[in-house]
């Protein structure tokens, strides 16, 4: 007994609270033991992060009970909506690994939804209101002060009528009319001081085209269509606790207009993703691309899912982290750290390891033969071994990264200075000249260094068990690499959370969030990889390939160093 209240605890720590309550209404019985969610994203920008937990959410309490999870697109505003956001939409879910049960749109329900209102006109449950929306505003009163009721709140049920019905056509004015709710004006939650439920909209639909002129806000549409669909458990974000009595209220009245009392969706919210060091409201990061700020929605600096994915992040690496931070009842800013982290850990098991030098210094090894190169062997990946192997090829001239040659060394300076030993990745342990170990241009900048080899050295040879103090350098062959163009990226604002600064958000952004290197080489294995691929440059960081990279002109993208080196 005492171990079954274990395995029973230990059960609920590992579901999350919302897991939990789908978990004890599938016990009970609820819904006939039927699961369903839904996600049901607006189509007027790309899909960020903080949707992607809520994508994991809907999508994976549905697989692990059993249900199904549809995709719903809740395209109730066409001002701001477009087919461009609806395609981007349903590639970025795939690419994330879920699949959606059915596909769905709340214009689907507009003729529903119009019924809906008509039906509660005549109830006397809705009146069309004259009033600029400033005037509605200033009369819901406040949270301890009741509203004041609109002039129009009692206008004859046949009078409401004809002015809806106009207000569906083209001569109808934008913002000359709404449709309200009349439901309780003095109520504590401001919800329910006759919300408005119908607006005038002129712009066509991406899917109805010019046949609708009057559409529903989406308070009144969002419950219906959940109740439409037949969801269960309608799981979404803490900021739409305030709307749940909303939410239960116009399920409440379409179970009275159609006499169907056998069921009703459960909404559960849970806290949103927020990430130190960027934006997630769409209106700001759409600001930001209308404005040239970032090179559009998939600038890799966007934490949009597909400028994640152009960037080099991996989808499991976005779900693992996503799965770190969990589910709770609170709202919190995590750590761009730990997405990172997330994203290192993911790479780490599926970068082919290659080299990349990207700020360039000759070296010349002075006792090896002119002419001659060797072809060496590089692990691709020593996390797996069934990624196999590449070769490179060794010679007399290679390039090293500037930074791992010091002419006058510090004590504890472990890479290439006059008469120290390094070793080179997958080559030799080569000692640099000490009589002559450079040579400078008339600004003093090195622009060759000299070493010679040691033959019994090379790796795999029982010589290369020597034991040396200095570092494991890698290193380019120059005649057989190719150049590249390599972009740093790093946080986009330079503040912390420059959602809750008062200064204008684009005064934040942290100019240095892109640096952009162009006298970089690539080994010439790397020419037949695409966008998609998980590099790692060896000692520097991962990589891919840029979506605007060809085989003449190679880009790449860092997706993240090696280590977390961001100081605050």
């Amino acid at each position: 007994m005492e171990e079954k209240i274990l395995n029973e605890n230990e059960e609920k720590r590992s579901l999350s609270f919302v897991e939990q309550f789908v978990k004890e209404d599938l016990e009970a019985g609820k819904n006939g033991g039927r699961l369903q969610t839904r996600f049901p994203p607006e189509p007027n920008g790309y899909i960020h992060i903080g949707h992607a937990k809520a994508i994991c959410m809907d999508f994976g309490v549905a697989e692990k009970f059993g249900g199904v999870c549809n995709l719903r697109f809740d395209d109730t505003n066409p001002s701001k909506e477009d087919t461009e956001y609806v395609d981007s939409i349903l590639h970025d879910i795939q690419w994330l690994g879920f699949k959606w049960g059915n596909l769905y749109y709340a214009s689907d329900y507009f003729d529903k939804l119009w019924d809906l209102a008509m039906w509660m006109i005549k109830q006397g449950l809705a009146y069309v209101d004259e009033q600029t929306s400033e005037q509605i505003a200033e009369q819901k009163g406040t949270p301890t002060q009741p509203g004041t009721a609109s002039p129009f709140r009692d206008r004859p049920i046949e009078e409401n009528l004809r002015l809806f019905e106009q207000m569906n056509t083209p001569e109808a004015v934008e913002g000359s009319m709404v449709l309200r709710a009349k439901l309780d004006m003095a109520n504590p939650n401001m919800h329910f001081r006759d919300p408005v439920i119908y607006r005038i909209i002129h712009t066509p639909h991406h899917r109805t085209g010019t046949k609708w002129h009057a559409y529903p806000m989406y308070d009144f549409a969002h419950g219906q269509s959940d109740y439409f669909e037949g969801v269960t458990h309608s799981i979404c974000t803490l900021e739409f606790v305030p709307h749940r009595p909303l939410y239960d209220k116009f399920v409440d009245l379409l179970q009275e207009k159609d006499q169907q009392h056998d069921y009703r969706p459960r909404q559960i919210e849970f806290n949103r993703l927020n990430l130190t060091y960027t934006v997630m409201s769409k209106r700001k990061l759409k600001a930001l691309v209308d404005e040239k700020l970032v090179s559009g929605w998939d600038d890799p600096r966007m934490p949009t899912v597909c400028g994640m994915r152009r960037r080099g992040y991996s989808a499991q690496s976005i779900r693992n982290f996503i799965d770190s931070i969990g589910y709770t009842k609170f709202d919190a800013l995590n750590d761009y750290a730990l997405l990172e982290a997330a994203v290192r850990d993911d790479l780490n098991k599926r970068a082919c390891r290659v080299s990349a030098v990207l700020n360039p210094v000759k070296l010349i090894i002075t006792n090896y033969p002119e002419g001659k190169t060797e072809e060496l062997t590089a692990v691709n990946n020593p996390e797996n071994e069934a990624d196999g192997t590449h070769t490179i090829t060794f010679s007399r001239e290679l390039w090293i990264e500037r930074d791992d040659f010091m002419e006058v060394a510090e004590k504890k300076f472990q890479r290439l200075a006059p008469g120290k030993e390094v070793r080179l990745k997958n080559a030799y342990i080569i000692k640099c000249d000490e009589e002559h170990p450079c040579d400078k241009n008339a600004e003093g900048n090195v622009t060759t260094i000299y070493a010679t080899y040691a033959p019994e050295t090379r790796s795999g040879l029982p010589g290369a068990d020597r034991k040396i103090k200095g570092k494991t350098l890698h290193w380019l062959n120059s005649n057989d690499c190719l150049p590249a163009e390599v972009r740093l990226y790093d946080r986009l604002f330079s503040v912390e959370n420059p959602s809750a600064d008062d200064r204008d958000f684009r005064d934040l952004l942290n100019p240095n969030s892109l640096t952009v290197l162009t006298n970089c080489y690539v080994e010439r294995y790397l020419q037949e990889k695409k966008p998609g691929d998980f590099l790692q440059f060896q000692r520097i960081g991962y990589f891919t390939p840029d979506i605007k990279s060809t085989p003449d002109h190679l880009v790449f993208n860092r997706t993240v160093g090696l280590k977390d080196t961001w100081k605050r």
